[in-house]
């Protein structure tokens, strides 16, 4: 175990300013890999989908193209109560296509777009390599766009050498919420065998990351890689400096 500085919480000046930590857990998306921005999302949107239509046309699928960018905007939005909405589902309504092995060909079309986009950042593997030889245990635990599927979003991982730095990883389509649902973070907690007061969650987005976690007693480190966020770190050799 490593005693971390704990700055998710007011302190009462008697109350120990360190505490012991077993795990680290950390968010994927502008965390460990940037992909793409909020604001950038409706272009990348558009790719994923032209290339579920190339898929199609190439494949001689028929599909309803008549109001087919007005079914795609019903489609993107997320339920208030934080259900994952899968992208099979989705790619069924938009294209009205229900055989199993197409649907499934379109979920890998739609994420190409976004794969591509993956830049890895140079501070991760050295971050987790070190937390491991400390003996601290580390996770991945991500939403998803859409709610696609978690199977090749360790794909993903397996590509961008991910899989063999932590010890595991739990997507949203896992247990069928999405962060800030606190059962995404138990289960990776659940996983490694440590309680929510013995870890500690790296995460982007106040809400997403930070919320849902600290509500589980977690002690969270929020980072902004644009370095513009207050209190907010600018990448993760800044969180070794924690330790």
């Amino acid at each position: 175990m490593v005693a971390i500085k704990d700055s998710s919480y007011p302190r009462k000046p008697n109350e120990a300013s360190v505490a012991l930590i077993k795990a680290f857990l950390f968010d994927l998306g502008n965390t460990l890999v940037s992909y793409y921005s909020r604001d950038e999302f409706p272009m990348v949107l558009a790719e994923c989908i032209g290339r579920c239509t190339q898929l199609l046309l190439g494949k001689g699928v028929s599909f309803r193209d008549d109001g087919l960018w007005g079914r795609v905007k019903d489609q993107n939005h997320e339920p208030p109560d934080d259900r994952v909405r899968p992208l099979e589902d989705r790619l069924g309504c938009i294209f009205g296509v229900d055989d199993g092995e197409t649907v499934n060909a379109l979920c890998g079309a739609f994420l190409e777009p976004i794969f591509e986009l993956a830049v890895l950042h140079g501070d991760v593997k050295p971050t987790l390599v070190k937390l491991r030889l400390k003996g601290i245990k580390t996770a991945i635990v991500s939403n998803t766009p859409w709610g696609s599927p978690a199977g090749l979003w360790r794909r993903e991982l397996d590509r961008l050498g991910l899989v063999g730095l932590v010890d595991a990883a739990v997507f949203c389509r896992d247990v069928g919420w999405r962060k800030p649902d606190g059962r995404v973070f138990l289960r990776a907690l659940g996983l490694l065998g440590v309680g929510a007061c013995d870890a500690v969650f790296v995460g982007d987005d106040p809400r997403w990351d930070v919320e849902g976690a600290r509500r589980l007693g977690m002690r969270c480190v929020l980072v902004d890689r644009s370095g513009g966020g207050p209190g907010a770190l600018c990448g993760l050799g800044g969180l070794l400096g924690l330790l």
